[in-house]
């Protein structure tokens, strides 16, 4: 069995993002699945000067400790302002001060998902571009317009989109 994390980059209690990972996660074989909520790791926003006086928070040790034990990873990332969400972003800060291979040189399917017609493209590509170069392995990706539109009762009712997202799971259970 190979463990694998699952993370929605919002802090959202009702994330969209973290139901599209969660969804894509649960369609893999022989997989011990972690859904990590942001909102369980208790993170004062990154600073150097709070490194420095206080060193590294308990709470980026702990979810660092999450990481080790990854065989890869499926993130869904939503986007705000075009970029990250901050609770996401700090989370990551924190994980890269730790590790500088923050995603463990693992595979990681790479998603966004928006309620518009975008789908969160832009921090898509932002993340593309920019995670391999923090240990990750993006076995691919998928921007998922229009959640609440192509999401329905726990499914993908968009036929293209589910024949999308099922190419980019099938990829990477390939890579695991």
């Amino acid at each position: 069995m190979k463990n694998i994390i699952v993370i929605g980059g919002s802090n959202s209690k009702n994330s969209i993002n973290k139901t599209l990972a969660t969804h894509a996660a649960e369609q893999l074989e022989d997989v011990v699945l972690t859904v990590v909520d942001l909102n369980e790791f208790k993170l004062p926003l990154y600073g150097i000067d709070l490194e420095t006086e206080e060193g590294i928070h308990e709470e980026a040790k702990r979810l660092n400790g999450v990481f080790d034990w990854a065989d890869g990873f499926v993130v869904s990332l939503a986007e705000h302002n075009g970029a990250y969400s901050a609770a996401f972003k700090n989370a990551f800060d924190w994980l890269s001060r730790i590790n500088g291979k923050v995603w463990r040189e693992k595979p990681l399917l790479l998603l966004a998902t928006s309620p518009g017609g975008r789908g969160g493209q832009t921090v898509l590509q932002i993340a593309a571009n920019s995670f391999p170069h923090l240990g990750a392995k993006v076995t691919g990706s998928l921007s998922f317009p229009s959640f609440y539109d192509n999401f329905k009762d726990g499914e993908v009712v968009n036929s293209e989109l589910k024949v999308s997202l099922e190419k980019e799971i099938t990829n990477f259970q390939k890579e695991i």
